[in-house]
């Protein structure tokens, strides 16, 4: 058995960071707008940090519950919420606007959802 306080830790640094993303992305309408300006450079900057934090945060509760949370949420790719951030980490200035775009309007909503009904799960 795992720690569970540890855990739910964990999961509320995950929403957390979506928080942040969110917040990050507000009034991004598409992907052309992280590169129009220092300020969407910033935001991609940061929002990318968060997506490594995130995936890092991934792979630590994957290891502390010997892989037997994430497949109570199948829903959710968490092999690619770890992978993304590998891509961020090692190809950094290859980053695809449209990937982290696509990301945050897609992935982010249910990763969220996904996250609060784990954190409700071990309180």
């Amino acid at each position: 058995m795992y720690d569970i306080s540890l855990v739910r830790e964990i999961v509320n640094q995950m929403l957390e960071g979506i928080e942040r993303i969110e917040r990050r992305f507000n009034g991004i309408g598409n992907p052309n707008d992280f590169a129009s300006s220092n300020e969407g450079i910033d935001r991609l900057d940061a929002i990318c940090m968060m997506l490594i934090a995130i995936g890092e945060s991934c792979k630590h509760l994957d290891k502390i519950t010997d892989g037997t949370l994430f497949v109570k949420y199948p829903e959710i790719d968490w092999k690619g919420v770890k992978g993304i951030r590998d891509i961020i980490s090692h190809h950094y200035f290859d980053i695809n606007s449209e990937i982290v775009y696509s990301v945050c309007k897609k992935h982010i909503p249910e990763l969220k959802k996904a996250l609060q009904k784990m954190s409700q799960f071990h309180e």
